[in-house]
C-alpha cells in the first residue's frame, strides 16, 4: 500500500513546548528486538512507552513496531523514500541526509512523534511514525481530543502492496495503540484525498471517514478508529 501523507506531524515545531527528564537517553540494543536499557525519548512516556509493546498477532505472522535507529536503519528507509510510488506522497526523495534530517527532527525531540520500522515475521518491511495528534499542528485543523494517537506509514517493498498487507497491518496497528494507551480513545490518520488505495486501506482496517480537511501542502482524508467502536469495525 502507499504511504498516507506527505510528512505531516514529524516536528516538534510550532508546538507544545513540553520538557521532559534527561534520563530518557539510553540507546537501544542492536538488532531488532527490546531497548538495552531506559527508552530513549522518542519511545518515552508520551506514547506509553512505545518500544515495549511487543509484537501483534496478525495472519501474516507476529507484527512489531520497532523504534528507528538511523546506524541501523538509515539506508534502509532511505530507498524507501527513492521508491517514485513513496515519493509522490512522501516527497522525501533524495540522499540519505534528506531521509536523516527528517528523522532526526522526531528523534531529538521530545517523544511526541516515534519514527518505527514494521517488522513482519522477524522483517522489516514497512516505516511509521506514530505521534500525538493533540500535540501536533493537526489539532489546528479538526476537534482534537486529549490523547488523540495518529499515524503515518508507508509499505517499503512494491511487492508487498496492493495485496491487502496496508489493511491488516493498519488493524494490528491501531490495536496496538489502543491496547497500550488506556487513555487514548481515538487513532487517527489524514491520508492525501489522492491516494485512494491509502484511504480504502484505512475503511477495511476498522477506521470511519471523519471529514475532509485543508492541511498544508495536502487536501486529507481525516480517518478515525474509535476505541468505542474497535469491536464493530
Amino acid at each position: 500500500m502507499p504511504p498516507t501523507d506527505s510528512g505531516l506531524g514529524s516536528s516538534s515545531d510550532d508546538t507544545l513546548d513540553l520538557q521532559l527528564p534527561p534520563e530518557f537517553s539510553a540507546l537501544f540494543a542492536e538488532g531488532y528486538g527490546r531497548p538495552a536499557a531506559l527508552d530513549v525519548p522518542a519511545a518515552g512516556p508520551l506514547l506509553g512507552n512505545l518500544a515495549g509493546w511487543g509484537a501483534a498477532d496478525t495472519p501474516a505472522g507476529p507484527f512489531e513496531l520497532v523504534p528507528v535507529r538511523p546506524a541501523r536503519d538509515l539506508a534502509l528507509i532511505t530507498g524507501w523514500m527513492n521508491d517514485p510510488a513513496v515519493a509522490a506522497f512522501w516527497e522525501l526523495a533524495g540522499p540519505p541526509e534528506t531521509t536523516a534530517a527528517h528523522l532526526r527532527g522526531q528523534l531529538d525531540g521530545d517523544g511526541r512523534s516515534v519514527p518505527c520500522l514494521g517488522v513482519l515475521a522477524g522483517v522489516p518491511m514497512s516505516y511509521w511514525e506514530i505521534y500525538r495528534a493533540d500535540l501536533d499542528p493537526l489539532a489546528r485543523h479538526y476537534p482534537a481530543r486529549p490523547q488523540d494517537t495518529g499515524i503515518h506509514l508507508l509499505i517499503g517493498g512494491g511487492g508487498d502492496r496492493g495485496r491487502g498487507l496496508g489493511g491488516m497491518l493498519l488493524r494490528a496497528t491501531a490495536d496496538l495503540v489502543l491496547d497500550h494507551r488506556p487513555r487514548c480513545a481515538r487513532v487517527l490518520a489524514e491520508p492525501d484525498l489522492r491516494n485512494t488505495a491509502s484511504v480504502a486501506a484505512f475503511l477495511s482496517a476498522g477506521f470511519r471517514y471523519g471529514d475532509e480537511i485543508e492541511l498544508p501542502g495536502k487536501r486529507a482524508a481525516l480517518m478515525v478508529r474509535d476505541r468505542a467502536l474497535r469491536d464493530l469495525l
